[in-house]
């Protein structure tokens, strides 16, 4: 049920792009309770000036032009422990199999009610029981 979008300089390598992909999808299945199988991500290679962020940092934290910027929608109703331990397993798990700075890995969550998914057939899988 979730949904990954990746977006990474269009100078990543296709192994560390595989690498980054990987990551995300343990820590939903490992992290998150996500079934097995459930991998649906989105990834986009971007031109230096189409990844923005702020030069001088943000609450203490600098980036560099290979900054990682990790959206996921999901189903509402996980715990801010849950959430926690999600952040901090994609950004060790890339800078442990990639060198990557845990710095660079920038995590946005979307929580979704069930409903508002369709995963083919223009039907709601998750429709509520009446």
């Amino acid at each position: 049920m979730p949904l990954a979008r990746i977006d990474v300089a269009a100078d990543t390598s296709p192994e560390i792009v595989a690498i980054i992909s990987d990551v995300v999808y343990q820590a939903m299945v490992h992290t998150a309770n996500v079934p097995e199988h459930d991998k649906f991500q989105i990834i986009n290679r971007h031109a230096k000036d189409e990844l923005v962020y702020p030069a001088a940092g943000y609450l203490g934290i600098t980036y560099t032009p290979n900054i990682v910027f990790i959206q996921v929608t999901w189903n509402a109703g996980r715990p801010v422990e849950v959430k926690k331990a999600f952040y901090k397993a994609i950004a060790e798990g890339i800078h442990t199999r990639t060198g990557l700075r845990k710095e660079d890995v920038w995590i946005n969550l979307i929580d979704v009610k069930r409903e508002d998914w369709s995963f083919g057939n223009g039907e709601m899988q998750y429709a509520p029981k009446e």
